[in-house]
């Protein structure tokens, strides 16, 4: 029997019932696993409603009971982080350790929010004029909206809720149709915490529901992160109602290893990083550009550890599990035999892996291409899959050169052990996270993530002062009294409340 998966709207799980739904599976079997209610423009606009009625009193709530409800939030998470990460993996396909790791992530960013009070404060002058002074204040935006991939269900939503509701923001999420559960989850724990009803809400479906998002008048900002050209459409939807948007988009990540690095450390960790959750992070990196004088070398290292790689179901500790859908792996499999058409050299073949799993998962093995060129299609475009592509360069300024002309910029790294050669890098690199004998260098929260050049659009990157930023609005206010005021006396210990 399929589970029934359905909204969050003011506290509780949607009574109504959807015009239509959609298929979720378990992808390390290929069957469905349940049911998902897909939103109309009036399902929506009830989770609005609910924000929006919700934001008055959550934004006047003092800041010390938001950061006892968010310090509540984080208690329940961790203790109940293995059944996050399960659903995860139940729904993405990743391994256990690898939802885990994403569920840890996640944390790091409420962790981050319990001490947005920091961050919250404004700047004070005094007497800038006879009797007058000045100061600054930070207030939030109201209803907020978040859509957020199937790659990382768990962890990119907390990039960004744990930050709008600590500043006092109400939130409606769009997870991903592939795998929400998740999100249902983290909804049910914001209520154990003592989250007020309608503070935080979750609407599930497709297209539909995301121009709803976008174009409901009571949607104050939209953050996202998904592909470029939904990111690019996303972008100009939401502008273009008057919304505020940070729209995280694309990635071609490139790991440039120069001649005196560790041939051994790069190779492991290019495996690390190329196949990692199946190769379904915006953070993986999928091109090698490797100097011609280590590049035989370094490619067979590459290709001697890919055996050891066990590829089945996360719940059986394997190390690499299925693509999230059918349809995902087939689009994934069409881009190896495109690389194989243009002439690149197929060193190791995913395309009919040994797999530890039902024979209807959806699975495709590590590969591994050399020789690849820069006008291929495995080069050009984002495959979001366990394809790795080594490119060879002459040169670190080739290698440099490569990276600074490709469309995308949003993370790179460099392996070597010449400390000029890191500074140049990071100094001249056109990307905006960047890695130092480091292979997925994702900010900590109290940083922000992001990328540059068709890897985002926006100004604003996610968590850290940025995104503190981008969930508030500054106030500056220019005051002056006349007479001072008598409070009286009190002998007790002054407390907050």
């Amino acid at each position: 029997m399929t589970a029934r998966i359905t909204h969050w709207i003011n506290g509780s799980a949607w009574a109504g019932s959807a015009e239509r739904t959609g298929d979720v599976f378990d992808p390390a079997t290929g069957q469905v696993s349940g049911k998902v209610d897909f939103a109309s423009r009036a399902t929506v606009g009830e989770a609005v409603a609910a924000a929006k009625a919700a934001f008055p009193s959550w934004r006047d709530t003092s800041l010390t009971r938001r950061t006892q409800v968010l310090f509540a939030f984080r208690e329940i998470l961790n203790a109940r982080k293995g059944e996050v990460a399960a659903a995860i993996t139940a729904e993405h396909g990743k391994v256990l350790s690898d939802a885990l790791g994403e569920v840890t992530r996640g944390l790091e960013v409420v962790e981050f929010a319990c001490g947005l009070g920091h961050l919250l404060k404004g700047g004070f002058s005094e007497q800038v004029s006879t009797g007058v002074d000045v100061y600054s204040i930070r207030q939030p935006l109201g209803v907020v909206g978040i859509i957020s991939p199937f790659n990382f269900p768990a962890m990119v939503p907390m990039w960004f809720f744990p930050v709008a509701i600590a500043a006092g923001n109400t939130v409606v999420l769009k997870p991903s149709e592939k795998d929400p559960s998740a999100s249902m989850l983290l909804a049910q724990m914001w209520q154990e915490a003592g989250l007020p009803d309608g503070v935080f809400n979750v609407v599930h479906g497709d297209k539909e529901c995301v121009d709803a998002l976008l174009e409901h008048p009571d949607v104050q900002s939209i953050s996202f992160v998904g592909s470029t050209p939904i990111a690019k459409y996303i972008y100009e939807t939401g502008t273009k109602h008057g919304k505020r948007v940070q729209a995280l988009a694309g990635a071609k990540n490139h790991m440039l290893v120069l001649p005196d690095a560790d041939l051994d450390l790069a190779a492991d960790q290019a495996v690390n990083a190329g196949f990692g959750s199946a190769g379904e992070r915006c953070m993986a990196i999928s091109v090698v550009l490797a100097v011609d004088t280590i590049a035989d070398e370094l490619v067979a290292k590459i290709a001697e550890r890919m055996p050891k790689l066990r590829t089945g179901d996360g719940r059986r500790g394997c190390d690499m599990g299925p693509l999230v859908t059918g349809a995902h792996r087939d689009r994934v499999a069409s881009y190896i035999a495109a690389g194989e058409a243009a002439g690149a050299t197929l060193v190791v073949d995913g395309r009919n892996p040994v797999v530890d799993g039902e024979p209807g998962g959806f699975w495709l093995g590590p590969t591994l291409f050399d020789h690849v060129q820069t006008d291929m299609s495995i080069y050009t475009d984002e495959i979001f899959g366990p394809v790795l592509s080594v490119v060879r360069v002459h040169s670190f300024d080739e290698g440099l050169d490569l990276i600074n002309r490709h469309e995308y910029g949003n993370g790179t790294a460099i392996f070597t052990n010449d400390g000029g050669a890191a500074r140049r890098f990071h100094n001249e690199v056109q990307v905006g996270m960047i890695g130092i004998n480091v292979p997925i260098p994702v900010p900590v929260a109290y940083y922000s993530f992001g990328g540059w050049k068709s890897s985002l659009f926006g100004d604003t990157h996610a968590h850290g002062v940025e995104g503190v930023h981008f969930f508030t609005r500054g106030k500056v206010v220019t005051s002056r009294w006349l007479d001072p005021s008598h409070g009286g006396l009190n002998l007790g210990f002054p407390t907050q409340s």
